[in-house]
């Protein structure tokens, strides 16, 4: 089936231009500028921007969103306070999960997401092959997005014995990452041997690095076990300028014996401090981890993501019921405030703010941070608008503001941190595949 998308503002990590894009069986066939002749022909589906625009300049056309941090909660603990699923009569005391696959892939989906990764530290965790499968299989029989669930790094997550990433075979498309997020190992003998098992998968070890209460110590023990190992390691949600600069630093010796160093920030750390935090609830709300930190540590991340220190943005997605967050649960529901929460803050572009200062960093370099630079981390065909690439496709109002309302969220977990803000930058529509799964 071949669809045409006209009239947009092509963007990715290389394009900024008017433009034109045709979709045959799932796969970009051609990207065209504006001063090309666009041949509609037998185009059974024909989008065209700028029957979507809401101001005087056409939408925004760029690659879904790939996120490399998310937890989806299934399988997991019952929440009494989860909205029930549409047309179920059943009691209002029976519980549900606090997310599910199914309503995490829609909030994916609506947050401008193709591609998500997500966390083994589920109830039980993922620590099998099987059970990774298993996740997946569900996740792929929606279609909303593709969902690369991780293989945790020890059984059940215990820290004593490694998982099933030993029976794991190179090249075996499943997982693209492996992790033991939400805790270090304390064990650094086990740790380095699951840093070789990755090693010998060829994918990247995801490192939330909290060992001892310190990000940034942390951090340096996970690079010292990683250059041991010459394996990819991935540092989880960075907070702080010290992380910052002990990964400025370690990148510069990376390359030798195969080791290699990426990184990833939260949008919550690039737009919220620990006054935010105070604001919310310290211990309830506005808890997260790690904890949102200074104006100083938020401005070292910016200039991180300028730099090039900082590889790629990811949500870390995080949904609970309203018991579990005024219980002191960690985290943040992210998928559907993630472009426009990083959007506001780096472009300025919000009524909200007084003063107009320049970009801090362009629309490219944006599009490369949330899709081509994580897809490439990931193996992964995806994240650029080029013939031959997927067609999974985010229509953005770039001109749009709007106010949070989390009720409205699609994911179960309803809390933001950025409720009741106004952020720029609309999620319109969302293509996976080259089909529309919302808007």
């Amino acid at each position: 089936m071949k669809t045409v998308l006209k009239n947009f503002r092509i963007v990715d990590e290389e394009t900024d231009a008017a433009g034109s894009l045709v979709i045959e069986n799932g796969t970009i066939i051609k990207v065209l500028n504006e001063n090309d002749l666009l041949r509609e022909g037998n185009a059974a589906i024909i989008i065209d921007g700028s029957c979507l625009a809401t101001g005087e300049n056409l939408p925004v056309l760029m690659p879904a969103f790939v996120d490399l941090h998310a937890h989806f909660r299934d399988p997991g603990p019952a929440a009494k306070d989860a909205p029930l699923p549409s047309g179920t009569p059943l009691p209002s005391e029976t519980p549900f999960p606090s997310e599910t696959v199914e309503s995490a892939s829609l909030s994916a989906a609506a947050g401008g997401f193709g591609t998500v990764v997500c966390m083994a530290n589920t109830k039980p965790p993922t620590d099998t092959i099987e059970k990774i499968t298993a996740v997946k299989s569900r996740a792929d029989a929606l279609g909303l997005i593709d969902l690369y669930p991780v293989l945790s790094l020890t059984k059940n997550m215990e820290g004593k014995e490694l998982s099933e990433i030993t029976r794991l075979s190179p090249g075996g498309g499943l997982p693209l990452m492996i992790s033991e997020d939400g805790k270090d190992l304390a064990d650094s003998e086990l740790f380095l041997g699951a840093m070789k098992e990755a090693k010998r998968l060829g994918i990247p070890v995801s490192c939330h690095c909290d060992f001892g209460g310190d990000e940034n110590n942390a951090v340096r023990r996970a690079i010292d076990l990683g250059k041991k190992a010459g394996c990819h390691i991935h540092i989880d949600h960075i907070s702080t300028k010290e992380t910052v600069e002990t990964i400025r630093q370690a990148k510069k010796t990376a390359g030798t014996a195969g080791f290699k160093l990426t990184c990833e920030v939260m949008p919550h750390n690039l737009c919220l401090t620990k006054e935010d935090a105070v604001k919310l609830g310290e211990k309830t709300w506005g808890r997260v981890n790690p904890p949102l930190s200074s104006e100083e540590d938020r401005k070292a991340l910016i200039k991180a993501l300028e730099d090039g220190t900082i590889d790629a943005i990811a949500t870390d997605h995080a949904p609970h019921s309203t018991q579990d967050k005024e219980g002191g649960a960690p985290g943040f529901s992210g998928f559907e405030t993630a472009f426009s929460a990083v959007y506001t803050e780096l472009f300025h572009c919000d009524k909200a703010h007084n003063d107009k200062n320049p970009e801090t960093i362009g629309l490219k370099k944006l599009s490369s941070l949330m899709s081509a630079s994580p897809a490439r981390l990931l193996g992964l065909k995806l994240g650029r608008l080029l013939p031959g690439f997927k067609a999974d496709l985010v229509i953005i109002d770039a001109e749009a503001v709007w106010t949070v309302e989390p009720a409205a969220f699609k994911s179960r977990g309803k809390n933001s941190p950025f409720a009741g803000r106004r952020l720029c930058g609309k999620i319109l529509m969302t293509l996976h595949s080259g089909r529309v799964v919302f808007g």
